[in-house]
C-alpha cells in the first residue's frame, strides 16, 4: 500500500477492498464523501437505490458500486456484488489516526503487581488498580480508570474517560469508547419486608467481553451478581446502551442506542436490536432475530426472524382516536 497516508490510487483501493476496477489504475483519491459533497479527489460509493439520481451529477473520483448500477456511471468506478461492504473496508484506508502518548504518561498512576505490555500508551491521569494485566499494543486515553485484576488483551483501544471497574476482561482488538462504564454494580436489592427497605445484594460476578467488540459512548454493562456478564465476539454496542447483570450476548450481536437489556437475558448471535428497544429480564432470545425500533419484548423469543412492537406515529387527532378504541377493546370482546 502507498505510504502517502490519505493518498491511494485506484488499483491499491480495488485491491484492498477486492473490487473490480474500470477506469484509471494511476488516479488518486485522498478521502471518502457522499455521492452529493464529493469531489474529483474523493471516493464515494452506492449501496441503496434512492441515491441512483445523484449519480449522473456526482463529481466523485470515483464510485464504488454493485455490477447492476454499472452502466449508470462513466466515470472511474470500483464494481463488486457487495458494496457496502467494501465501502466499509474503504474506510480503513482513511481512519484518522488517534493521538496517544508513547510509553506511560508522567501524571499516570500504576498500581502494585500490574503488568505493562510492549507498545502499550497510557495517557494523562489514567488510574490503573494493582494486579491489573494490559497486553502490548494497547492504547488507553487520559483519564480512563482501570479496576483491580482486570485482564485487557492486545490491540485494545480505551478513549479517554472510560471506567473499568475490577475483574473485567477485555478481548483482543476491541475498542471502547468515552464515558462507557464497564462492570458498576448490577441493579440488585432484596426487599425487607420488615423496615420496608432495601438490602442491596453485593455483586460478585465480573464482566467479560471478547474479541473485536465495539462499546459506544455512555454504554453501561453491569458486573454479574454471581456469574459473569458475557459479550460474545465481534459484538457491536452502540451509544447510551444499558446492560444488566448477567446478561450474555453472542456473537456478532449489533445493538443500536437507548436500548436497555434487563438482567439475565440471553441474546443469540447475529442479531440486530434497533434503537430504544426494552428487553426484560430472564428471556432468551434465539440467533438471527431481529427487532425494530422501540419494540417492548416481554417474552422469550424462540424462532429467527423480525419481531416488532408498539404504535407508530400517526397526526395526532388520529392517534388520540385509535387509541380511544384500544381502550374500547376489551369491553368489546368482553360482550
Amino acid at each position: 500500500m502507498n505510504e502517502d497516508k490519505y493518498s491511494y490510487t485506484l488499483a491499491e483501493i480495488a485491491e484492498y477492498i477486492g473490487a473490480k476496477l474500470i477506469g484509471e489504475e494511476q488516479y488518486r483519491v485522498s478521502a471518502i464523501a457522499s455521492l452529493q459533497k464529493a469531489d474529483s479527489h474523493q471516493l464515494s460509493f452506492l449501496s441503496n437505490a434512492s441515491y441512483h439520481k445523484y449519480l449522473s451529477s456526482t463529481d466523485a473520483g470515483c464510485v464504488i458500486l454493485h455490477p447492476e448500477q454499472e452502466v449508470l456511471f462513466n466515470g472511474n468506478k470500483l464494481v463488486t456484488n457487495t458494496p457496502y461492504n467494501a465501502f466499509a473496508l474503504a474506510t480503513e484506508l482513511f481512519k484518522p489516526v488517534y493521538n496517544h502518548v508513547d510509553g506511560i504518561h508522567e501524571s499516570a498512576v500504576v498500581g502494585n503487581g500490574s503488568t505493562i505490555g510492549e507498545g502499550v500508551s497510557i495517557g494523562a491521569n489514567v488510574v490503573i488498580g494493582n494486579n491489573v494485566t494490559i497486553a502490548g499494543g494497547t492504547i488507553i486515553g487520559a483519564g480512563c480508570y482501570i479496576g483491580d485484576n482486570t485482564i485487557i488483551d492486545v490491540d485494545v483501544l480505551i478513549h479517554s474517560n472510560v471506567s473499568i471497574y475490577h475483574d473485567t476482561v477485555i478481548g483482543k482488538g476491541s475498542i471502547i469508547h468515552s464515558n462507557a462504564v464497564i462492570a458498576s454494580d448490577g441493579f440488585g436489592f432484596a426487599h425487607n419486608k420488615v423496615e420496608s427497605g432495601w438490602q442491596k445484594i453485593h455483586q460478585l460476578g465480573g464482566v467479560v467481553i471478547g474479541q473485536n467488540v465495539e462499546i459506544g459512548a455512555g454504554t453501561t454493562i453491569d458486573r454479574g451478581a454471581l456469574d459473569n456478564t458475557v459479550i460474545g465476539n465481534g459484538v457491536k454496542l452502540d451509544n447510551q446502551i444499558q446492560i444488566a447483570h448477567n446478561v450474555e450476548i453472542g456473537e456478532n450481536t449489533a445493538i443500536a442506542a437507548a436500548t436497555a437489556i434487563a438482567g439475565s437475558t440471553v441474546i443469540g448471535k447475529r442479531c440486530t436490536i434497533a434503537g430504544a428497544v426494552g428487553i426484560v429480564g430472564h428471556l432468551t432470545i434465539v440467533d438471527d432475530v431481529h427487532i425494530t425500533a422501540m419494540t417492548l419484548v416481554t417474552k422469550s423469543i424462540k424462532t429467527s426472524g423480525s419481531y416488532s412492537s408498539g404504535v407508530p406515529m400517526n397526526k395526532t387527532e388520529i392517534w388520540r382516536k385509535n387509541a380511544a378504541r384500544f381502550n374500547r377493546l376489551w369491553k368489546s370482546l368482553k360482550s
